[in-house]
């Protein structure tokens, strides 16, 4: 069970309750701190005027309401403007988890009975339809509004949740939230990370299969690359890695010579995002915040530029790893490299071999390049231009998010490539990767030419397992 404390969810718990693999309870002092926050804002709003709950919202927020409450629902109603397909099942969850646990963090004044609506909608998979557009990276209005309507009954679904009466500012203090977005960047960073991590294994294979130097992750190389992620890589391919011959080179090309620069600098890019979005779902980022300890501020938090950049450097990391990646494939088809026929073919003059992988593998890459244009400088004004600056947090997460099977067929065919040459070649598997030989027994047996793609349906499906064998 993960606790939906306001505190400790990070992005693996966030992938884990999406995908149904835990469930999800909200502890009693994360109840308490939403309880004690509607608390505060029912006393301060009665003593001053707080945006959203005596005021209009946007450009209306100048204008005083007499009966707060009688907008509510209307509100909703507005703010569920959307447009597009709905959203998967597992990304509304995901949803439902980073909303419930910011609540259970305090300082959103909504009432406690709205975090135990979307803690039931978790639980029973009563999940409300959200579409895809409508958020710029300052607050996934629509898809909230719409997981509000659902809450005070307007969209009933099934399985039923207990519909609650909401105030308008448990409306606004609702909507207050980027939880869609953190959602879909939860979802990418952990795929990204699993991938990556299997990506230094595939290479550990790739080098073995070509007889790379490993002089490329000598010791000297941690101090000549003094970043963690570039002395992991390091480490774990002198761990994975072992020579039985003098290297074939003196000096490999850049797809195996600077794995560590490049692929050490794609970990720390992700590593660096997931503390981003593990930092994020456990803020209070309602605006205005209405701690009872610090009081009430009206504020630009709600503003995601922080994860925008995360995912940005990200996305741009793992194109270029990328890339050596692809480069690695087309070794392969290279005779001086791997020593037997043209493209691992089968010996039959003119076979092709693993000849379309490497156009397979070109075209994953292509839209890894696409999706590492950097989003974080876009911006926009809007609402009669009193918002005059967004982060696109949300295109950088939904993009991040379509990476991952491109990133996942890209290593997959470096992966088959590899595992074909090593059979090819009569190469066992270095010691440390012994255990991975069950997850490749049905890659490289047949060199036939024929239809591979079922081969790398086989390779892609592998790569998780294959991440769980990475050396900490």
């Amino acid at each position: 069970m993960i606790a939906l404390d306001g505190h400790s969810l990070d992005a693996a718990g966030i992938a884990a309750l999406a995908t149904g693999r835990d469930r999800a309870f909200v502890p009693p002092e994360g109840r308490a701190r939403a309880a004690a926050s509607a608390e505060f804002a029912a006393a301060e709003s009665a003593r001053r005027v707080i945006y959203g709950r005596r005021t209009g919202v946007g450009a209306n927020r100048d204008v005083i309401w007499d009966d707060p409450d009688s907008h509510a629902l209307a509100l909703l109603r507005s703010h569920a403007t959307a447009h597009g397909p709905l959203r998967s099942a597992e990304r509304v969850r995901a949803m439902l988890a980073v909303r419930a646990n910011q609540l259970a963090a305090g300082g959103s004044g909504v009432m406690p009975e709205a975090l135990d609506g979307l803690a039931a909608m978790l639980d029973r998979n009563a999940l409300p339809p959200v579409r895809e557009l409508g958020s710029i990276g300052t607050g996934d209005l629509p898809a909230l509004a719409m997981t509000g309507l659902v809450l005070v009954g307007e969209i009933p679904l099934y399985p039923r949740i207990d519909t609650i009466r909401l105030g308008v500012g448990d409306v606004v203090g609702l909507m207050s939230s980027n939880a869609a977005t953190l959602a879909d960047a939860a979802l990418a960073v952990v795929a990204w990370r699993s991938l990556a991590e299997a990506a230094v294994v595939v290479g550990a294979l790739t080098f073995t299969a070509v007889a790379g130097n490993e002089e490329a992750f000598a010791p000297a190389v941690e101090t000549v690359t003094p970043f963690a992620g570039a002395r992991r890589v390091c480490r774990v391919l002198r761990e994975l890695v072992s020579p039985s011959a003098p290297p074939a080179r003196l000096q490999d090309p850049f797809g195996l010579r600077a794995l560590p620069q490049v692929h050490g600098a794609a970990l720390d890019r992700v590593a660096a995002a997931e503390e981003v979005v593990s930092a994020m779902v456990n803020a209070p980022s309602e605006n205005p915040v209405l701690l009872p300890d610090l009081g009430v501020a009206h504020h630009g938090g709600f503003h995601a530029a922080y994860l925008s950049q995360a995912l940005d450097a990200a996305a741009i990391a793992l194109a270029q790893t990328a890339a050596l990646s692809l480069a690695r494939v087309t070794m392969f088809n290279e005779p001086a490299f791997t020593g037997v026929a043209p493209f691992l073919g089968d010996g039959t003059p003119g076979a092709s071999g693993v000849m379309v992988v490497e156009y397979v593998a070109a075209s994953a890459l292509a839209v890894l390049r696409e999706a590492a244009a950097p989003v974080s400088v876009q911006t926009v004004t809007l609402s009669r231009g009193v918002e005059e600056h967004a982060s696109f947090a949300s295109l950088a997460a939904s993009n991040a998010l379509n990476t991952v099977g491109y990133y996942r067929t890209l290593l997959a065919c470096e992966l088959a490539a590899a595992v074909r040459c090593l059979r090819m070649r009569g190469l066992a598997l270095p010691p440390a990767l012994a255990g991975i030989a069950p997850l490749l027994a049905p890659l490289g047996r047949d060199l036939a030419v024929r239809d591979l793609s079922a081969e790398l349906d086989v390779a892609a499906g592998s790569l998780d397992e294959l991440a769980a064998f990475l050396p900490a």
